[in-house]
């Protein structure tokens, strides 16, 4: 059963990202509007553009359990920052409090998923085991 729930587990951490990159490639000039409003005005093209490749690249390697570790760690160098950037809630007005609050403790959830992923790494259903475990029969070599 544990394994299974690795696997789960996998799956759900990596919608979440795909789904975010596929939001910031649809929404693109709208996302680079909201980081001027953060006050990220330095290449913003450059950073939206990497955000969206470790969000993808780190999604991957996490759903296939290839290089899970990896993984984990690109899309915790992505959320960290970005958390505290966008749910400042300690900076935000009474109206905004409340839900950047929840918003700022959901993301600190799911870096925690990340970094128990970076540290126990993908668990039995994996394509590195699958790899590992799979013997081609002598005929084929």
């Amino acid at each position: 059963m544990k394994h299974i729930t690795d696997l789960l587990a996998r799956i759900f951490l990596s919608l979440i990202f795909f789904w975010e990159a596929f939001d910031s490639i649809k929404y693109f000039k709208t996302t680079k509007v909201s980081m001027t409003e953060y006050g990220i005005i330095w290449r913003q093209d450059l950073l939206l553009g990497g955000a969206i490749f470790f969000m993808i690249f780190g999604a991957v390697l996490i759903l296939t359990g290839y290089r899970s570790k990896l993984g984990a760690i690109l899309l915790l160098m992505f959320y960290i920052p970005s958390t505290f950037i966008l749910y400042s809630f300690w900076n935000d007005p009474e109206e905004l409090y409340r839900i950047n609050s929840i918003q700022f403790m959901k993301n600190l959830a799911i870096i925690g998923g990340l970094m128990m992923v970076a540290v126990n790494g993908a668990g039995k259903y994996s394509i590195k085991r699958i790899f590992a475990t799979t013997r081609l029969p002598k005929r084929y070599l």
